[in-house]
């Protein structure tokens, strides 16, 4: 029986979730899945320059299972250049340490570290700030409650 999957700690989502070939119809487009923490794994080894040992440690993970991630990354993103597949960007077994929140005065949204504890809304100032449960990452930090100091 294998041992249950670790979450990996992740700090980054990108804005755009979804990669198309230019000029295939949308009808022949194969789809292939980009985990988020494969994303993160790319991000810290590729763009960040890391090592892999500072790389594993900010996911908080071994150094093999860093590993495992970032090959299981390169093959996916070689494989859609390659064969013109489309990305899209979605789940895996990540944590974050950021929390959405939404002013129920004013209606933003934003994100905050949950170690800075900001209870205030960037736009207006309101502290009637709420954890957005939709984000599914702010189980341990946030219930849903209004938050006041």
């Amino acid at each position: 029986m294998p041992r249950p999957t670790k979450y990996r700690r992740v700090e980054f989502f990108p804005e755009d979730t979804f990669f198309i070939p230019w000029g295939k119809p949308k009808c022949e487009i194969e789809e292939i899945l980009l985990k988020v923490e494969e994303l993160e794994a790319m991000r810290l080894k590729d763009i960040e320059g890391l090592n892999q040992e500072a790389c594993a440690e900010k996911m908080q993970i071994s150094r093999q299972t860093f590993q495992n991630i970032i090959d299981s990354a390169r093959k996916t993103v070689a494989m859609a250049l390659t064969e013109g597949k489309a990305i899209r960007i979605s789940g895996g077994y990540y944590t974050t340490r950021f929390c959405k929140y939404k002013c129920t005065d004013c209606e933003t949204s934003y994100e905050v570290n949950f170690e800075q504890n900001e209870n205030i809304c960037p736009k207006c100032g309101s502290q009637r700030v709420v954890c957005r449960k939709k984000a599914d990452f702010c189980k341990k930090w946030c219930k849903g409650q209004v938050i006041e100091e």
